[in-house]
């Protein structure tokens, strides 16, 4: 059950989408379903109590995931503080390639884990393939380029 957003700039514009917003605060709140696409930042506390939502962000501003029950999140980009406080349940998916780590509450901090096995993986990989075709992101694309 369950829709689709798919939200991206005018092929015509000219400034990197990771580096800009382009959903404010506290979307998906209580989301029990469907599928966000969204081909540049959030803002803060993106999934808030997402309840089912599979959702693929350019990068968020702080809290991320709080008291996130269910549903999966992918964030191709930059995020602030206080990562998946309070989340009990969903995944979370961080793309962190300069290897900076997460700022995140201690208690959260012992739930993080690389992608290993191969649902994970297959999943993850699913996700920013559905992301590119629905939003054409270079971010997604180049990921996948180099998988």
């Amino acid at each position: 059950c369950g829709g689709r957003i798919a939200a991206f700039p005018p092929p015509e514009s000219t400034f990197r989408r990771q580096e800009n917003v382009i959903a404010g605060n506290t979307c998906l709140y209580g989301a029990t379903g469907g599928e966000v696409f969204l081909s540049g930042r959030v803002g803060e506390r993106f999934g808030v109590r997402n309840a089912g939502c599979h959702a693929v962000i350019e990068g968020a501003g702080d809290h991320l995931g709080e008291y996130m029950t269910n549903g999966v999140i992918a964030s191709l980009g930059k995020i602030g503080r206080n990562v998946a406080a309070g989340m009990s349940g969903g995944l979370l998916y961080v793309y962190d390639p300069e290897d900076k780590g997460l700022q995140m509450n201690p208690d959260n901090a012992k739930n993080i884990f690389r992608v290993v096995s191969a649902a994970g993986q297959e999943q993850l990989r699913e996700m920013v393939e559905r992301h590119r075709k629905f939003t054409g992101s270079d971010i997604a694309e180049s990921i996948l380029q180099d998988w």
